[in-house]
């Protein structure tokens, strides 16, 4: 009996030393792939996998988050409120500080008269109204700066100095139209938002983390509402399926000292969490109030609903989708799968989210060796059941035949019209090269060509397949837009990662 028990305490140890030589594997948000070459002297061997907030909650509340040790997110307020979601958690550790606030070019602030003095809110929303600056802002529904950003302006437009609910969302619904119909850009994430608005001289700044906004290469003016923010804190959370208390312990320790709280600040443009630390120059003597955050799940759904369904500039999508002959079978099945996913097959808050929205347009293109007509969508503003219900008949009748005519048919999309009232975005999909048609070079050619407000939609490439990744990455760059690979994972989650970039 002692000799079995002597073996079973060695096995455990065994497996405990293999546990201890394992990474410290995090789910993360893509905003801390900055803090990656600091950590390496944390002390700590940190693997990420990077996922969207509101995605990476419903993954952690579900469970599917067993196979991490801990989360770091921008922000842990959403996660708390999926039922369920709390009893997944550990410990949770501050470790820096961001407000989302207003950039905008010198020269506009200067315009606008809000070059060191105090702004509202309500002040900002106004001149917005009135069109007299424009901004870019990532999507609520996959980013945590634009999620806090719409929850501290409508917390601030609300006036109703207490969490937001469903009558004061409904009430606030007016004012979001004029604060967010000067909005020009979006993305589904912060970092990708700030290159892009760099190539965008019609857009005169963002709304985004004062980390990003001060890490820019070309200057901006901060403006800071005097009524209030939403701030990131960064929490490094444990898992309570984890047992790596230890190595947990040691990288938050290792975070939070001076030196540490220093070189982030420096590094990353962040505010250091731990007392003491004192601020650069470079974050001004501005006081930060915080605002508000809804402290019910459904007020906070309703809210992000609201703003793709209601308030926001309406998309105008197309999908140029290859349908040639090598995509028979499996891929064919997966392609038809994700575009069924996009009609609100998936319940999941994310899912809800990615579906086609309310006011938008859709454009379904399918191609092979030549295009095989346009099919174009009207959703409604209400009631948009209907319309969901014909592009799901469609895509699940999508057949595969025929060769692979990319450039043909990227061009067919490009030659479209384009509506100012609509944010317009190109979705290429293809599993393989181009075979037949036009050559890139041609594309290239054709594209440099085209008068601005063509040349200003973008091309979100998805691989699969057997792709030709280097030139989809040309494409990309080309258009100023970003690859997408699901070579090795989920056509539908690809599409539903680009949904938060229309």
């Amino acid at each position: 009996m002692k000799r079995a028990l002597s073996a079973l305490l060695l096995v455990a140890a065994s497996l405990t030393a293999c546990s201890a030589d394992e990474p410290f594997r995090i789910l993360a948000g893509s905003e801390v792939a900055d803090l990656e070459p600091l950590l390496k002297e944390s002390g700590v061997e940190v693997e990420f996998t990077y996922a969207g907030t509101l995605d990476g909650a419903e993954q952690v509340a579900r469970g599917d988050a067993a196979g991490y040790d801990a989360t770091w997110f921008s922000s842990n307020r959403y996660l708390s409120l999926i039922d369920g979601a709390r009893e997944k958690l550990s410990t949770q550790t501050k470790i820096m500080n961001s407000p989302v606030v207003l950039g905008l070019t010198p020269a506009k602030a200067a315009e606008l008269g809000w070059t060191g003095k105090p702004v509202t809110w309500s002040d900002i929303a106004t001149a917005a109204a009135a069109q007299r600056f424009t901004f870019g802002m990532t999507n609520p529904a996959s980013s945590n700066s634009g999620f806090s950003a719409l929850v501290g302006v409508a917390a601030a437009l609300s006036d109703a100095g207490e969490a937001l609910d469903a009558g004061t969302i409904a009430a606030v619904t007016p004012r979001l139209k004029e604060f967010f119909s000067a909005q020009r850009l979006t993305a589904g994430s912060s970092g990708w938002l700030a290159d892009a608005y760099s190539a965008r001289p019609d857009v005169d700044g963002l709304v985004n983390y004062e980390s990003v906004l001060l890490g820019m290469r070309d200057r901006l003016t901060l403006v800071y509402p005097s009524d209030g923010v939403v701030s990131a804190d960064y929490p490094l959370t444990l898992l309570a399926s984890s047992g790596r208390k230890e190595q947990y312990d040691r990288l938050v320790a290792w975070l939070r000292t001076p030196e540490t709280q220093r070189r982030i600040m420096t590094a990353t443009h962040r505010r250091p969490i731990v007392p003491g630390v004192a601020l650069a120059p470079e974050f001004g003597s501005a006081s930060l109030v915080e605002l508000p955050f809804p402290n019910r799940r459904s007020a906070a759904d309703q809210l992000i609903a609201a703003y793709l369904n209601e308030v926001r500039v309406p998309a105008r999508a197309t999908f140029v989708l290859d349908t040639s002959g090598s995509m028979e079978g499996d891929r064919i099945d997966s392609l038809r799968t994700a575009l069924v996913t996009l009609t609100g097959a998936d319940t999941s808050a994310y899912g809800t989210f990615s579906r086609f929205r309310n006011r938008e347009q859709v454009t379904l293109l399918p191609f092979s060796d030549h295009t095989k007509g346009r099919q174009d969508y009207q959703v409604p503003a209400s009631n948009p059941e209907p319309v969901l219900g014909q592009i799901k008949d469609y895509a699940e009748a999508l057949a595969a035949d025929g060769g692979t005519a990319i450039y043909d048919a990227l061009r067919a999309a490009y030659e479209q019209p384009v509506d100012p009232g609509h944010y317009s975005s190109i979705v290429l999909m293809t599993d393989g090269e181009n075979t037949d048609g036009s050559e890139y070079l041609d594309f290239q050619l054709y594209y440099q060509a085209l008068p601005p407000e063509q040349k200003a939609v973008r091309t979100f490439v998805v691989l699969f397949g057997d792709s030709d990744a280097d030139e989809m990455n040309q494409v990309a760059k080309l258009t100023g837009g970003a690859v997408f690979d699901a070579r090795n994972g989920s056509l539908a989650e690809a599409f539903k990662e680009i949904r938060g970039y229309q």
